[in-house]
């Protein structure tokens, strides 16, 4: 590698401190660095939401992300045409996807110079919307898509559909549709199932079910999930969110429906440690 992309969120790291001394090294080694820096947290809202990144040099060979899951997420969302490798510095709290700790930084800086690393490919996701006034939109993640209550405290209803055929109409405050990667994410916190991150499925986990048999629910990579937003108690119309890894949103109303699919896209990540994913498991929960 000679080429690295330095995608830093000073939110995480106030004065660039760790930003200074990956630049710092990776320039005493004779190595070409370009920096993206993100000044707000994306997490509070104040962030900036970018479906594509801008100004990315085409020679980059790396891209290294300081910050947490979520800058991770955004930072994959932003380059996910580019195909850069991905390994991230974790600045955050659990890290499930950050594997360099600031205390081994040079370290681990010098073996992605020398090229001893591996490479990862992990599955993203694809949800395009189709509205009730024939328009279109759409948005990708690597974590999840999640179907959410947009407004006031109040149960959704929505009608779920796979390959065509209809599945249930569930009430709940939501559903997520997530890859293995982001089982580790809301769709833990919900109750669904932990995932090895390299597995190809697509797990389904409503968020508060109003019922006492709704649970997970495992699904091929080649399935196509439908989520079409009915009207409520008979004709009243409802509003729902789609939100793409926490950050990209897409309003849905009674009529309009969202499809959700593997994408053709992949997310590249490096791996300095062949650890397995229940060894760093234990060593993540242990810090809870």
């Amino acid at each position: 590698m000679k080429h690295f992309l330095i995608y830093s969120n000073a939110y995480k790291d106030r004065n660039l401190e760790v930003t200074n001394r990956i630049v710092g090294h990776l320039e005493m080694k004779g190595q070409k660095v370009t920096l993206n820096l993100k000044d707000s947290d994306w997490k509070s809202g104040a962030g900036e939401e970018s479906e594509e990144a801008k100004n990315i040099p085409t020679d980059v060979d790396c891209m290294i992300v300081l910050g947490g899951d979520g800058t991770v997420l955004q930072a994959a969302r932003e380059t996910k045409k580019l195909h850069i490798p991905i390994i991230g510095v974790n600045l955050g709290t659990l890290g499930f996807m950050t594997e360099i700790e600031p205390e081994n930084l040079e370290e681990s800086l010098d073996r992605l110079i020398a090229g001893n690393y591996e490479q990862e490919s992990r599955m993203m996701l694809n949800g395009k919307v189709f509205f009730a006034n024939g328009e279109v939109d759409e948005g990708w993640a690597l974590n999840d898509i999640v179907i959410s209550r947009s407004g006031s405290l109040q149960i959704i209803k929505f009608n779920i559909y796979v390959n065509g055929q209809f599945l249930y109409d569930y009430k709940a405050d939501g559903m997520i549709i997530t890859t293995p990667t982001g089982s580790t994410g809301y769709n833990l916190s919900a109750g669904g199932p932990l995932v090895e991150p390299k597995a190809k499925l697509l797990t389904m986990t409503p968020i508060c079910p109003h019922a006492l048999n709704q649970r997970s629910i495992i699904l091929s990579p080649e399935d196509v999930i439908e989520i079409v937003i009915p009207p409520i108690r008979g004709t009243l119309s409802q509003t729902v969110e789609a939100n793409f890894d926490g950050s990209h949103k897409i309003g849905l109303s009674t009529g309009d429906r969202i499809r959700i699919v593997q994408s053709e896209k992949t997310t590249e990540f490096i791996q300095l440690n062949q650890v397995s994913f229940l060894k760093i498991l234990n060593k993540k929960m242990k810090g809870i």
